[in-house]
């Protein structure tokens, strides 16, 4: 399978090696590709490799290496950019636009946003991980409000930001975010004013340090620092909130199984009636909900199945096909989804 290097994915496996335009060997037959290969290859400008014909079991499913390349880059950055706030208060603020530029880029060119959540799902979920996913899904969720791409290039930015603050915040406490007594929990929560302090020291971006500050409030009135309500609460700072909210809530608690995916979904629409925006939140469900239909799923009996309608009654219990056994999920109560696949 000939295939160009800006196409591979994330564990493809050369079949052939690979050679430069002037001779020179690059990789051997056999070397599955990561990261550091596409780069070689690129340095190399080798612009196609053959590959093995790719199964279910190749690479990671959805993610070029490009694409891959890229969440590693911005990952990485953020925790410099981490460390520097740590050590000196503030960060060179072209730091953040070079490593989340390339990142929005690709993610423009994909589309489906489940299967690469949870793709980005199987991976351990580190503070630097979680800001870039928050970035990231920030920014599709104001592409699909209808946002200009100045505009969500500046909530994306915000919510890669959101939570620099913690960086003051003790690693005894922000690394045991699980097992806090009510003192350590005041004191986590210092992190919103820490982040806009240090966006301000950082940026003129007034907006993201907002965000910093807000993304923790609530529209009810029951969040924090301020106890804010909906009036006074930015629009970027809504739609940041829903993507950690969302993302909070996917990540594998330790001791705990994960929770379905639809579960999640309907806790986050639950929260839309009172505590989080409702169109961030609808845009959130809506394009989850839609991205579903053909995604393999296993049910809680065991079987394996696909989802091939969306209930309207219910959303959060689509119509699954097992073989030729259709399942009603709003009908059939004692079933639900367990697990979805790419």
């Amino acid at each position: 399978m000939r295939i160009h290097v800006t196409d591979l994915q994330y564990g493809d496996r050369l079949r052939e090696d690979a050679f430069s335009p002037m001779g020179l060997h690059v990789l051997p037959k056999g070397t599955a590709v990561k990261v550091e290969e596409t780069d070689l290859l690129n340095r190399h400008r080798i612009d196609y490799v053959e590959i093995e014909p790719r199964t279910s079991q190749t690479g990671m499913g959805v993610l070029s290496a490009a694409m891959q390349s890229h969440i590693d880059l911005a990952i990485r950055g953020y925790q410099s950019i981490f460390l520097e706030a740590l050590t000196n208060g503030e960060f060179e603020e072209r730091s953040v636009d070079l490593q989340l530029e390339p990142l929005l880029q690709t993610v423009d060119e994909h589309r489906d946003i489940v299967s690469l959540l949870l793709v980005l799902e199987r991976e351990d979920v580190s503070l630097y991980n979680h800001s870039m996913q928050v970035g990231m899904l920030s920014y599709y969720i104001a592409t699909w409000l209808g946002y200009s791409r100045e505009e969500c290039y500046a909530i994306s930015r915000a919510g890669y930001l959101h939570d620099i603050g913690k960086s003051k915040v003790s690693p005894a406490i922000r690394n045991h975010e699980e097992y806090l007594t009510d003192y350590d929990r005041q004191e986590l929560r210092k992190h919103t004013k820490f982040g806009y302090d240090i966006i301000r020291n950082s940026m003129e971006d007034e907006i993201a340090a907002m965000v910093a500050w807000q993304h923790h409030e609530r529209e009810d009135g029951s969040g924090y620092p301020l106890g804010l309500t909906k009036e006074d609460i930015h629009p970027y700072s809504q739609i940041v909130a829903v993507a950690d909210t969302y993302l909070g809530l996917s990540e594998s608690k330790r001791g705990q199984p994960k929770r379905p995916l639809l579960d999640i979904l309907r806790e986050v629409h639950e929260l839309g009636f009172g505590k989080l925006n409702e169109r961030p939140v609808q845009a959130l469900v809506q394009h989850l909900m839609s991205n579903l239909l053909g995604k393999g799923v296993r049910l809680n009996s065991g079987e394996i199945g696909t989802i091939i309608l969306n209930n309207p009654s219910d959303i959060f219990k689509p119509l699954v096909q097992v073989g030729n056994q259709f399942y009603d999920l709003s009908r059939e109560r004692s079933l639900i989804v367990e697990e979805v696949f790419i």
